[in-house]
């Protein structure tokens, strides 16, 4: 669902799986679509993770790469999650180009779930980078955001899943950073299940 390591080629990477639940707020059936840029196969791993919590929840969630779907046409859905893996501190490029594209009616919800690099000692000094530093050179998710705010949609949910090399792999216990970020969709306004 939301992911923002690369994603690989596999099958479940660009499957499509409708997502519904009842919303009670609306009195509709809520659905879900996820969106990721994955290159590596974590992004992706990150997605079917989320579609897995959400599944338990009684949410189902639709997971599509980005480059298998239009930005322009992007199938209703009460909630788009988009993810990318970091790329020098900033969305890849794919994404950020689908994301310029993407065209939904303003007040439209979405959540951001990115794969980033973990921050790593300083090799002079031993030394972890401040939070400060690591804000001025992540900006894998100010961008995406800046991206959709601008085109008046409003964020429910944003969060950040570490990956320990270029390639992988995830941090360890990154399946809890999911579930939290599940927690964090679920509780945002108009989510009910039931």
């Amino acid at each position: 669902m939301f992911g923002t390591l690369a994603s690989g080629t596999d099958a479940a990477a660009g499957a499509r799986i409708d997502a519904e639940a009842h919303d009670e707020t609306l009195g509709a059936v809520m659905n879900i679509a996820y969106y990721h840029a994955s290159k590596f196969g974590n992004g992706a791993m990150v997605a079917q993770e989320f579609k897995k919590i959400m599944a338990a929840r009684g949410i189902t969630v639709s997971v599509q790469h980005v480059r298998d779907a239009s930005p322009k046409d992007l199938p209703k859905a009460d909630l788009y999650v988009f993810s990318s893996p970091g790329r020098l501190g900033k969305p890849k490029g794919n994404a950020r180009r689908f994301l310029r594209k993407v065209s939904l009616d303003p007040g439209t919800r979405y959540a951001i779930l990115t794969t980033q690099g973990a921050p790593k000692p300083d090799p002079k000094t031993g030394k972890m980078p401040a939070q400060e530093e690591l804000d001025r050179w992540e900006r894998v998710i100010p961008v995406m955001n800046e991206l959709l705010k601008a085109k008046g949609l409003n964020k429910a949910a944003e969060g950040a899943v570490l990956v320990t090399g270029i390639k992988g792999p995830l941090e360890e216990g990154w399946q809890k950073k999911v579930a939290a970020f599940a927690d964090q969709i679920m509780s945002s306004p108009h989510i009910q299940t039931g």
